[in-house]
Order: structure tokens, then C-alpha cells, then sequence
């Protein structure tokens, strides 16, 4: 794949069927696939790299956890295909809905690799290094200009969106990162990302 690609207009979002999958499934899916969005001040886009799947009412680290329905959470408990947005640390985070209605799960995008767009990201991030553009949930939001606006919107239109990307050719997985007071969900192998990738957060 080129980095200097420029993203063509024929370039189409992904369609709802795709978010049907499993959860753990789609979170495999995700990888390589391309993020894209659309702001007054230009595109930009990255190849999802890593995800964490949250399992909802089974799973502790869940915000969903025993289907804790709120403002927030509400949601996750609608059609696959949708944003989910909060906030953590002062930091905006990005979640792609999954599983079916009424069963509230979600995929977290960790980290993505830059791909077009990529003097907006640095003017946005504030740093030089591209590593450190998008190597984590909090970072890649702001790179990508992803705000808590885009809370609840469909992923299959513009101007946030999904599309094809590459095909990973080796996935990893293992426990998922800053869930410590979540019971054994801690330990659970829900965290993917693409082998080797130098975008990758971080290892726990």
C-alpha cells in the first residue's frame, strides 16, 4: 500500500451487513480496514490497526456490563454499524457498535496507521514523530478530527466512515489494556491487533 494514495471519491463506506458480524469476528474485520473522515478542514484517514472487542452484559470491562443502560450506553443497545463515542481522561474514544439490538457490544479502535491526510494529523497531534500521530484510542480521535459529535452516527455515510483497506497477514491477540479493576475480564484475549505493525499502542 502506498501512504501517498489519495482516497478517491469512489471510495465507498462499507455496508451495514458488515457490522453484523460476531463481535469478536468484526473485530478481527476491522483490521486493515480504512477510517476515514471528512472535516471543514480536510480528510483524513488511517488503517485500523488494533481494536478491543467489550462484550457487553457478560463482560465487566464493559460499559454495558449486566446492560447498565444509560444516556451514554444507549447506544450500544440499537443496530450494529454505529459510533459510539465518550470521553476518558479528557481524551474523546471511538467504538464501532456490533452484536444485534438489545445486545449492547461494541469495538473499540485503539490505533491506526496514517494514511492520507497527513500534514492535518501532525498540525492537530502537535508532534513530529508520525508514530506518535495515532498509537493510541485518544490520540487517533484527535488526529482524525473524531469528536463526541459523532456520537451515534451510522458508519455506512459520510462523513465518518469505514472502508476497504488492506488484508493483515498475521493478527494477534491478548488481554486488553487499562481494564484492571474489571474482575478476570481483565485477562480476557480480546484485544487484536496487526502483527508487527509499528502503530500498535502498546503491550501489556
Amino acid at each position: 500500500m502506498s501512504n501517498d494514495f489519495i482516497i478517491p471519491f469512489s471510495f465507498q463506506p462499507l455496508p451495514q451487513s458488515f457490522y453484523t458480524q460476531p463481535t469478536l469476528e468484526l473485530a478481527k474485520s476491522l483490521l486493515g480496514c480504512l477510517l476515514v473522515n471528512e472535516t471543514e478542514s480536510g480528510t483524513a484517514s488511517g488503517f485500523i490497526v488494533e481494536t478491543e472487542a467489550y462484550m457487553g452484559p457478560e463482560d465487566q470491562a464493559a460499559h454495558s456490563f449486566n446492560n447498565r443502560r444509560t444516556k451514554r450506553t444507549e447506544i450500544m443497545f440499537g443496530p450494529a454499524g454505529h459510533v459510539y463515542t465518550y470521553v476518558m481522561h479528557t481524551h474523546c474514544l471511538v467504538n464501532v457498535v456490533s452484536s444485534t439490538i438489545e445486545k449492547p457490544e461494541a469495538i473499540l479502535i485503539r490505533a491506526v496507521e496514517p494514511f492520507s491526510g497527513k500534514e492535518l494529523m501532525k498540525e492537530r497531534r502537535k508532534v513530529d514523530h508520525i508514530k506518535n500521530w495515532t498509537n493510541g484510542p485518544g490520540k487517533l480521535t484527535k488526529a482524525l478530527g473524531i469528536t463526541m459529535s459523532s456520537y451515534g452516527h451510522l458508519l455506512t455515510e459520510r462523513p465518518l466512515f469505514i472502508t476497504e483497506g488492506f488484508t493483515p497477514a498475521n493478527i494477534s491477540s491478548g488481554p486488553r489494556i487499562g481494564i484492571d479493576n474489571s474482575g478476570e475480564a481483565k485477562d480476557y484475549p480480546w484485544r487484536f491487533w496487526v502483527t508487527g505493525n509499528p502503530f500498535v499502542s502498546k503491550s501489556r
